[in-house]
């Protein structure tokens, strides 16, 4: 039986990190990453991961991150530290030398979002190139750590003129007592949103993207967050108070719940056809890299 590498545990190209690999990300952290939660071994919606970090890739350092080298990577990141349940984080960075893009693994305790409804602050910040996930984010940081001093869970993201975008850590859905509303403004897609989006109308919960503001949030009854570690629902937003729609969240939840879980040894290419065209650069195509 493999002993588990103490946490957390980070591999680089598929090596155990260095002292030399772990100057990367202290003194030159550009780059790009996906966080995933994994469960004996499988990952929902790895399809979409995997076309986040390519599109990223091609977008920052003009050149394909392949699908099957980064779950190369993740397997043996996972090999390494002898688990199969863990959170996972995929980096790529800058190449130094040579072509490949620098990958880095990190693989942590298993993680769940609590469900309890979270309460969050509104605050005046929108991230630069929103649709790119990407370390080193002060503002964001930043303002989330304000609203836990301020006794919130979370803060929330908004434009100069009020517009709503997301949260520092997480995707914002409303309910208008018949659909499912997402901000449409400029933020990132993440994996769980594009996976309910894509799944809730089949599961009779009509999806919608349109704008949102701070003034129009009283015409919502609820409201919830959705990240990689799962779903909750608000409580409040700033002043504001939401029900806790019990059956809502339930429904969401069985959306969720009913996702495939698709191995890391063994990604669907089926899954490909399904990617959200949110995801995918718009960068043109390169060749010969």
């Amino acid at each position: 039986m493999t002993t588990p590498a103490p946490f957390p545990y980070a591999e680089f190209d598929g090596h155990p990190a260095t002292e030399a690999d772990l100057r990367i990300p202290a003194f030159l952290n550009y780059g790009h990453f996906t966080a995933m939660q994994v469960r004996d071994g499988k990952v929902r919606g790895l399809a979409l991961h995997l076309a986040r970090l390519d599109a990223a890739n091609r977008e920052l350092f003009e050149r394909p991150l392949n699908g099957d080298r980064v779950r190369g990577l993740i397997r043996h990141a996972l090999d390494g530290a002898g688990v199969r349940d863990a959170s996972v984080r995929v980096q790529g960075f800058l190449p130094t030398e040579g072509e490949e893009t620098t990958v880095m693994v990190t693989v942590r305790g298993p993680a769940r979002k609590p469900t309890e409804p979270h309460r969050l602050m509104s605050v005046p910040y929108a991230r630069t190139v929103p649709h790119i996930k990407r370390p080193g984010e002060f503002g964001q940081m930043y303002y989330a750590r304000l609203a836990a001093r301020s006794g919130c869970d979370e803060a929330l993201l908004t434009t100069p003129d009020g517009t709503v975008t997301e949260a520092a850590i997480h995707n914002i859905g409303f309910w208008d007592g018949t659909s499912v509303v997402w901000p449409d403004a400029p933020a990132l897609l993440g994996i769980t949103m594009a996976l309910l989006e894509r799944d809730l109308p089949g599961a009779g919960l009509e999806s919608v993207r349109r704008p949102v503001t701070l003034g129009g949030l009283g015409a919502f009854r609820s409201a919830f967050l959705t990240n990689s570690q799962g779903i909750a629902p608000v409580r409040r937003i700033d002043d504001i108070e939401f029900t806790v729609d019990e059956d809502l969240m339930e429904r969401i939840g069985r959306v969720y719940d009913a996702v495939p879980w698709d191995s890391v040894r063994d990604v669907r290419d089926s899954e490909t056809s399904e990617i959200p065209r949110r995801l995918r650069s718009e960068a043109p195509e390169i060749r010969d890299v």
